[in-house]
């Protein structure tokens, strides 16, 4: 198992200083940026993470951070924390799926029961994203007829419905069916199901 990392960006070295010091006595690894920018040249962590970072920063500050990881479609989990924060402020981080938002002075203990939380997210959201990309990978060892057979299946036609909606004979949609079970190693429509929704696959548009 990858070991969580919590990371702080903050502009000030003596704020910097001390959550390091607090991160390192509660046995988390940590490391410290003293931009956001700084932190994006970094690769993903590819284990659970956890982001406490300032709102107020000179160039990339705190919010625009949190857009530009939602635009690289990377979801690190984020505490904020900050002396000039507002309602509106807060509320749109937090919409935008933060974990928190301190105002300074913070306690310790908040601040790591903060950081608990992000990385049991991170942790859960991290699995979640392992079992999608599983299921689309079973998805593209079929064939598009496969597929749409499958997409026909999951409404809950029966195999003489499927052929009609597709114009092939029901013992050519028992073929595809066989193939279909025999790739994605199922053996009902239940589970077909929820291999199609854990893969994020709309239904058919039929």
């Amino acid at each position: 198992m990858i070991e969580p990392v919590v990371f702080v960006i903050d502009d000030d070295a003596s704020v910097r200083k001390g959550l390091k010091r607090l991160l390192t006595l509660a046995h988390y690894e940590n490391e410290v940026f003293g931009s956001a920018s700084d932190f994006l040249t970094r690769p993903r962590h590819p284990g659970p993470s956890c982001v406490i970072v300032d709102v107020k920063m000179p160039g990339l500050n705190g919010i625009a951070f949190q857009e530009a990881l939602l635009k690289r479609r990377r979801h690190e989990q984020l505490v904020f924390i900050t002396g000039h924060g507002n309602i509106p402020m807060c509320a749109r981080a937090m919409k935008a799926g933060a974990v928190d938002f301190l105002p300074k002075p913070f306690r310790s203990a908040e601040l790591l029961k903060c950081v608990e939380r992000a990385l049991t997210r991170s942790a859960r959201q991290r699995e979640r994203a392992e079992r999608e990309q599983e299921a689309r990978r079973l998805l593209d060892l079929l064939t598009p007829r496969e597929f749409e057979v499958l997409q026909l299946l999951t409404t809950g036609l029966l195999n003489k419905q499927v052929g009609a909606e597709l114009g092939i004979a029901e013992k050519t949609v028992k073929v595809h069916r066989g193939r279909v079970t025999q790739k994605l190693r199922l053996n009902s429509v239940a589970e077909m199901v929820e291999l199609m929704h854990t893969a994020g696959v709309p239904p058919s548009p039929r």
